[in-house]
């Protein structure tokens, strides 16, 4: 990181913000060599001349062709800036393009107060006789760009609604005034309209940052596709946005009273009416970086934090979900609290062998939980007879149920707690599958016997996020003993261990830490969770067929989630319910011929069932990351077009 006064005075904002240690937490990170640089990176994926010229003439093979008009507010925009924004613009490969300039900056007639308070200043108004100057000598030559100077400034989304009031195209796009478009923006986002998947009327791209030069690109954002309650956490669609003119007719014009997080309020209300999304997983916008922006001071519009905390609250009402949002530390970055909807009944199922003591702390701090109605089935599987005087001490009462030895007691707070004897050999799907016959609950709460569960509001949290209509299954955030991370969700096709089946998020991210771009601390949506603590709703889980029992060891609370998805519900990480997670005691290692060979018929299982999503690759992950290393590191290989 190149050291300047800006850098300095950037770090002294963070400093002031999070305070000493937080900053220091926050510099090492930044400090840290990439795995992969980016620089380079984007210099050998971006489009060549070559390659623009070639998408020229495909664009113009192409059945629809549909105009897209790019919104773009001005304001006292600084002259080199317009014009490399414009010309960006001019640089498309695909030509059906118009450009909607709308200037709020002050006029030629207007004059700085006698104080320099009152009124614009001489330099404002230097800076806004040549934003008109400039933009009308564009508009002049090229008749696709259109230009407008309004009678007074109406702030962002005044001036942006001003620019789509110009725009005869059949998708609107948006375009920051002092930024910057990739010349293939265009063209990859009409190739996907014309692409076979579901016709989207809602298109976003990756974007990443650029100096004040328009030359060094750095801090890619790579994004997942759509993702609703990353979404709900973080406006991380941001730019490039295009939206069909159907949409925006639906979901309504930019609106002042957002001011600041204008643009979150807009994506909310056109996500909630769109039939499809689509994203372009390539880096086709440029955020330019300079004192005064966004992007280089996300302190510089505090005002903005609660205009995001009311879109979210507003796009959540419009939704008819309860929920509590709240900032969090980190600036745009937010948390919803979703509350338990009456008190139904969790059934807690731990499968057990031989582990009394972790068992008892799996146990005792499910009784220390918040959410006070749950019940215990403890499915035993070959376990020792100590282990079997311990079951007595919780579960005196023995009886046969459906010709199965049950044990049965009350916990301390009066909860139900049933010992449910498997006499086969192990195989934790079956384990589950037998547990499940002898729960209660409206919910299922999965659980290892070696995991322990921290925050009080745990099960609270796991509820309240279960219950909503389009969730089937929530899950937590793991830690190892040594306070890393074990789980943080699961992408599936990535992992060496695994085979490039699946892999937890995050292994070994220290606990003060929290990923690219705050994922690890985000409550956000993803293929799969583990299944080591992991909660489904009953007939979710019934309808799905619960846990395939051909994967006795490995992959078979991938293959759950990926079921549930199948049935159209969410996979929800909820990173708010944390514990530890002393990793597969009972179990043993991977290290016979037979264990070996199971493992494998396992793998090969996945890839008979899940090859779509094996070869397509998870929605929820980028291309462009590892397929190795499972912590959001760019991938360093030969560029291919899309999934």
């Amino acid at each position: 990181m190149k050291i300047t006064v800006q850098t300095v005075i950037k770090g002294l904002r963070y400093l002031r913000h999070y305070g000493f240690k937080e900053f220091l937490i926050r510099l090492q990170e930044k400090m840290e060599a990439e795995q992969v640089p980016y620089g380079p990176w984007y210099e050998k994926h971006r489009a060549a001349e070559a390659e623009l010229a070639a998408q020229t003439k495909k664009a113009g093979r192409w059945k629809h062709k549909p105009r897209i008009s790019i919104a773009v507010p001005l304001y006292c925009t600084d002259e080199r800036f317009l014009r490399e924004m414009i010309a960006s613009v001019q640089a498309q490969s695909y030509p059906n393009w118009q450009l909607c300039l709308a200037d709020g900056s002050p006029g030629a007639d207007s004059t700085p107060g006698a104080d320099g308070a009152a009124g614009k200043s001489a330099s404002a108004c230097d800076a806004a006789a040549a934003v008109e100057r400039v933009a009308r000598q564009f508009a002049a030559a090229d008749g696709r760009i259109s230009y407008v100077h309004l009678a007074e400034n109406r702030g962002i989304a005044g001036n942006t609604n001003a620019a789509i009031a110009m725009a005869d195209g059949d998708w609107i796009a948006f375009l920051d005034h002092d930024d910057l478009l990739a010349p293939d923006a265009l063209y990859e986002a009409v190739a996907r309209i014309n692409s076979d998947g579901p016709n989207p009327d809602m298109i976003y791209t990756d974007e990443d940052k650029v100096d004040m030069e328009g030359k060094t690109h750095f801090d890619p954002h790579f994004k997942p596709d759509f993702n609703l309650d990353l979404l709900r956490s973080n406006n991380y669609i941001t730019h490039f946005l295009l939206v069909k003119r159907s949409l925006f007719e639906k979901a309504g014009e930019i609106r002042a009273e957002f001011e600041g997080a204008q643009d979150y309020d807009f994506i909310l209300r056109c996500a909630e009416c769109a039939a499809a999304v689509a994203h372009v997983p390539r880096v086709l916008y440029h955020w330019r970086c300079h004192r005064d922006s966004t992007a280089e001071n996300p302190f510089a519009k505090q005002y903005a934090v609660d205009a995001g905390r009311r879109a979210i609250a507003g796009h959540l009402a419009r939704c008819g979900v309860e929920g509590e949002v709240s900032a969090t530390k980190d600036m745009g970055f937010y948390s919803v609290r979703y509350p338990v909807q009456g008190e139904p009944l969790v059934s807690v199922v731990i499968p057990n062998k031989d582990e009394t003591e972790s068992l008892a702390a799996c146990i005792a701090a499910i009784e220390k939980s918040g959410y006070r109605n749950f019940e215990v089935i403890v499915v035993e599987n070959n376990s020792c007879a100590a282990t079997f005087d311990y079951y007595r001490g919780i579960a005196p009462e023995e009886h046969v149920t459906d010709g199965v030895r049950c044990m049965e007691g009350t916990l301390s707070g009066g909860q139900r707690i049933l010992i449910a004897v498997w006499q086969e050999g192990f195989n934790y799907s079956r384990l589950n599958n037998f547990g499940v016959r002898f729960a209660k609950g409206e919910y299922l709460l999965l659980m290892n016997n070696d995991v322990k569960m921290r925050s009080e509001s745990w099960m609270a949290e796991l509820l309240g996020t279960c219950q909503r209509a389009e969730v089937g299954v929530v899950g937590t955030k793991l830690y190892y003993p040594d306070d890393t991370v074990q789980h943080a969700g699961i992408v599936v096709g990535i992992g060496g261990n695994a085979r490039g089946i699946a892999q937890n998020m995050f292994i070994g991210l220290p606990r003060a830490r929290s990923g690219y771009l705050h994922k690890a601390s985000l409550t956000m949506d993803y293929s799969a969770v583990t299944a080591a603590c992991m909660m489904v709703k009953r007939d979710v889980y019934e309808r799905a067929g619960g846990f395939t029992e051909e994967l006795a060891v490995a992959f078979n609370d991938v293959d759950f989630c990926l079921k549930v998805r199948g049935l159209g519900y969410l996979v929800v990480y909820q990173p708010r319910a944390w514990g530890v997670h002393y990793e597969s005691k009972s179990r043993g290692s991977e290290d016979s011929p037979e264990k070996a060979a199971r493992f494998q018929r396992e793998i090969e299982y996945m890839r008979n069932h899940w090859m779509d999503i094996l070869k397509n690759g998870d929605p929820y992950y980028n291309p462009n990351f590892s397929t190795t290393y499972p912590n959001y590191s760019l991938r360093d290989f030969e560029r291919s077009r899309r999934r």
